[in-house]
């Protein structure tokens, strides 16, 4: 085990100390996490892409429907690993180095258990120095699925971004750029499952309970698949987007997901019938990949499901499972600018060809809300969330507006962990987030603190019943632009009352006016607050 270090009070070292000889007790907790997924693709949130074993997971656990994240990956996976906003720990405009925090593998690791991550990170540095014992994954945001590094003999060139290039892999303590895997069976979901399967095998009779972070970049960009797993959805999608969206509606609404305070947003894809037929014929193999994608992820649970029954752990193992953020359309530019040469061309699922779902399918993904990745509403910051503990939690639908900063104080109720006040010699800010175990036993349904967002030119807070958004359709998100940094497009403040439009479609600001000024004075204290930590950058305030 590596001995990392750790400087905290020395009353909270006493109390780990004792948790450490008491740790035998607490469950094992994994969480899997997916990339850019949208709020209908699992079976058990209406779609029709084929997850059995989420949806199990799903069905037998407690499905959250309005539980949130900051939008954008880098963000919300710092929210998740700290319990602070993003801009806190310095990752709330771009990925860097978490700072002034401690993530939840340190205070874990410190309770006694066994940490453990494979992976996607989004950051600039080597998890295995910030709590996880073991470590093997993609420190970036995203990389080919086949081969993330060097063209290997034999083999077309991969396709990847070349204004993002070395992309840096870590094995433990070893960081690669670029990676080459010497496997032709290489796939990223794959191997990030074995890795932790190998992990789970290697300490299964220590006696210490495990956390296991299982970070897949699956389905973002580029669109990539096994051939046979793509086969699976030969059809399915030739009846185009209106067809597939009112589908996932009507079931959403016949398996009591939502009910009529979810109403169906106005569609924003193209119109099926004025698509040639080669552009119909894209767009369908774009989603076969897509589904494909998140089929994988699928079965890759269903492995480790087996290996949790086969170690005699599944039992007494809390999962969680997201996404860190709503589905997204994609920015890759069609004639390949910033992309490997090629990579606009070949089949679209292979190695050599880098393609995006696009904003038509974005938009079934996400249904049934509005707008995409990178926009604060519900499109883009509500994505699927379910907590399963066999025999400790009852099956349920919950409506509990969460946000991942609420992951950390759960954790630390579920295992008496301790969040300290000091970490490497830096003062830790208090947790953000508030613990929603209780929900998960029926004793609890009311959100007692507000929840803010803010990424780009979007911005968000939520308070009670009442949310206000700022509501601007333009973002940033071509590379140059977000390397010159953020700005605040024209735009104006509306306010959706989540009691009766959870889809947030009707602006209701001129009939409480009350709300809208209070929510905006939160959010611009919540806005100071966070300007008090070092910032790379921040979006312009606009009153």
């Amino acid at each position: 085990m590596n001995n990392k270090p750790l400087t905290i009070l020395a009353s909270s070292l006493c109390l780990m100390a004792c948790q450490e000889q008491e740790s035998k007790q607490n469950p094992n907790i994994i969480i899997i996490l997916v990339d850019d997924m949208g709020f209908s693709d699992l079976g058990c949130y209406g779609g029709e892409i084929k997850t059995p074993n989420l949806d199990y997971l799903g069905e037998q656990g407690m499905r959250f429907t309005q539980f949130t994240n900051s939008a954008k990956s880098f963000p919300s996976r710092a929210n998740l690993l700290t319990g602070l906003y993003a801009h806190q720990v310095g990752m709330g405009q771009r990925p860097d180095s978490l700072r002034n925090s401690v993530t939840l593998g340190e205070v874990l690791q410190a309770a006694g258990y066994r940490t453990l991550m494979t992976g996607k990170h989004h950051g600039k540095e080597n998890m295995f120095f910030r709590g996880f014992d073991r470590y093997y994954g993609l420190r970036d945001g995203t990389c080919n699925y086949f081969n993330p590094g060097e063209r290997r003999p034999g083999e077309p060139e991969p396709a990847h971004k070349t204004w993002a290039k070395p992309r840096h892999w870590c094995i433990d303590e070893v960081t690669y750029a670029p990676y080459t895997p010497e496997y032709e069976d290489f796939y990223t979901t794959d191997y990030f499952t074995r890795y932790a399967m190998d992990y789970l095998d290697e300490y299964r009779d220590e006696g210490k309970p495990f956390f296991l972070y299982l970070s897949y970049i699956a389905p973002h960009d580029p669109l990539q698949a096994w051939p046979d797993d793509i086969a699976h959805y030969e059809g399915v999608y030739d009846a185009g987007y209106e067809a597939i969206r009112q589908k996932r509606y009507h079931r959403m609404r016949e398996m009591g997901l939502i009910d009529e305070t979810w109403q169906l947003s106005e569609p924003t894809y193209e119109d099926w019938d004025d698509l040639s037929d080669e552009e119909r014929a894209d767009e369908i193999r774009r989603m076969q990949v897509y589904a494909a994608m998140i089929d994988r992820v699928d079965q890759n649970v269903g492995w480790l499901l087996d290996k949790l029954r086969e170690i005699g752990a599944y039992d007494n193992t809390i999962i969680l499972f997201s996404s860190d953020n709503g589905g997204s359309p994609g920015i890759f530019p069609s004639d390949g600018i910033g992309y490997s040469e090629g990579a606009a061309e070949g089949e679209i699922g292979s190695m050599e060809r880098w393609a995006s779902l696009g904003t038509s399918w974005s938009n079934v993904c996400n249904t049934p809300y509005r707008f995409y990745k990178d926009w604060p509403h519900y499109g883009g910051s509500c994505s699927p969330f379910i907590v399963y503990w066999p025999g400790k939690i009852k099956p349920g639908i919950s409506d509990y507006p969460g946000h991942f900063i609420d992951v950390m104080p759960t954790f630390l109720d579920w295992t008496g962990a301790v969040y300290p006040m000091y970490f490497r010699g830096d003062t830790i800010p208090a947790l953000e987030g508030e613990s929603f175990a209780d929900v998960l036993t029926g004793k609890k349904s009311a959100r007692e603190t507000p929840i803010f967002w803010q990424f780009q030119n979007g911005k968000a807070v939520r308070k009670g019943d009442f949310r206000l958004v700022w509501e601007s359709h333009t973002v940033i998100t071509d590379p140059v632009d977000y390397a010159e940094g953020p700005d605040d497009r024209a735009g104006h403040w509306v306010l959706y009352d989540m009691r009766s439009d959870k889809s947030e479609l009707t602006n209701v600001a001129d009939q409480h006016p009350e709300q809208v000024e209070a929510l905006k004075e939160l959010y611009f204290e919540w806005y100071e607050r966070m300007m008090q930590y070092p910032q790379l950058e921040m979006a312009t305030i606009r009153r």
